[in-house]
């Protein structure tokens, strides 16, 4: 078993290191001027230097991607100094010729548009995008369930192909297409009869006190929950029908249990295998789709920044959150295999 972890965390590392080395050459090519966004046109050649120097970008390619894996990497090599100790706030280890080993938090850089470290833009608006992921795959998880089992019980009736064409146009329509249909119905046209708004946050302050608006988080979480709810419709249908017809379930019903303790108790749990297995890695694809609908919603989250410092050319934020949500996609998938592995034995097998 130790082995199996041992590997997954590997083929993580490799993964993450590929996806560093991607994102940094990609935004390397793009057009703008960082010493231009950083200190504006008519700074002096001094500090222009001095900013140039500081992000190494007189350096060849080779050499700034080397410096951004150190920035990056928690065990890096540093110059031993009072400004460097400042920058990188790390923790002496050993001596390496005249620099140091240090551990580290990964450092990030600075914003082009506001100096703030990156770091602390993503822990700042890292919680809206989380719990508009979570809600809205709770959601999906709840309702799909729910309406595919009803499906797969009314097999063949108009409600089973309601529900099926339903779940079909769930899944074709773009995210964001929806969402704009969602704000401009239920936010704006009927917002008297629904109490919701378009935009909002989860945080607002009212009356000078910061409260929790629960009804802000209901247009977007159901907006960004109805694609994958959609694939749990079809899933779950598809499942209890071939569990429905199971020799067990049969004598189940043989023996005079009612229909409902037969459906719940014997039949849905086993079919929920399929399910659970899509879900389990959903929660970090739900927070990479969120970054579209965050923007038509208004709501204060990571992808509502980083297509600002898009809109704005800010590639350090843009470059961080990038690598945040493909940590975060390379972590759920790891804490999956080893779920998986610890409870089928033939995972760790093959």
């Amino acid at each position: 078993m130790l082995r199996f972890i041992f590997n997954r965390l590997l083929y993580g590392c490799v993964v993450l290191l590929g996806t560093v080395i991607v994102v940094f050459f990609i935004f390397n090519v793009l057009p703008g001027d960082p010493v231009n966004m950083m200190a504006g046109q008519r700074t002096d050649v001094a500090t222009r230097e001095a900013i140039s120097e500081e992000l190494g970008l007189s350096l060849p390619v080779h050499q700034q991607l080397f410096f951004y894996l150190n920035d990056l990497s928690p065990l890096s090599i540093h110059d031993n100094n009072e400004k460097t100790k400042e920058k990188y706030h790390y923790t002496r280890l050993l001596p390496v010729g005249s620099k140091v080993l240090v551990l580290k938090a990964p450092y990030l850089r600075r914003s082009f548009q506001s100096n703030k470290k990156v770091s602390e833009i993503i822990s700042e608006n890292v919680e809206g995008t989380f719990w508009l992921a979570f809600t809205a795959m709770v959601f999906a998880t709840f309702v799909g369930i729910a309406l595919g089992t009803f499906a797969a019980l009314k097999q063949g009736s108009w409600i089973d192909h309601t529900l099926i064409t339903g779940s079909v146009i769930g899944i074709s329509v773009p995210p964001f297409v929806l969402g704009a249909l969602m704000a401009m119905i239920f936010g704006y046209y009927l917002s008297d009869y629904t109490g919701l708004n378009s935009t909002g946050h989860l945080w607002e302050y009212i009356g000078g006190e910061k409260r929790l608006v629960i009804k802000n988080l209901i247009l977007p979480s159901i907006t960004l929950g109805l694609s994958p709810m959609a694939i749990i419709v079809q899933l779950t249908r598809s499942s209890m029908i071939e569990v429905l017809t199971q020799d067990y379930i049969r004598t189940a019903h043989a023996k005079g249990l009612k229909p409902i303790v037969v459906v719940f108790k014997h039949a849905l749990k086993n079919a929920l295998n399929p399910v659970i297995t899509a879900v389990s890695g959903w929660l970090a694809s739900l927070m990479a789709g969120a970054f579209f609908i965050e923007y038509i919603f208004a709501w204060k989250g990571l992808g509502s920044v980083t297509i600002n410092a898009v809109y704005n050319l800010d590639f350090p934020v843009v470059m961080g959150a990038t690598l945040f949500v493909a940590l975060v996609f390379i972590l759920t998938n790891l804490m999956v295999d080893i779920l998986y592995g610890i409870v089928d034995p033939r995972v760790r097998i093959r």
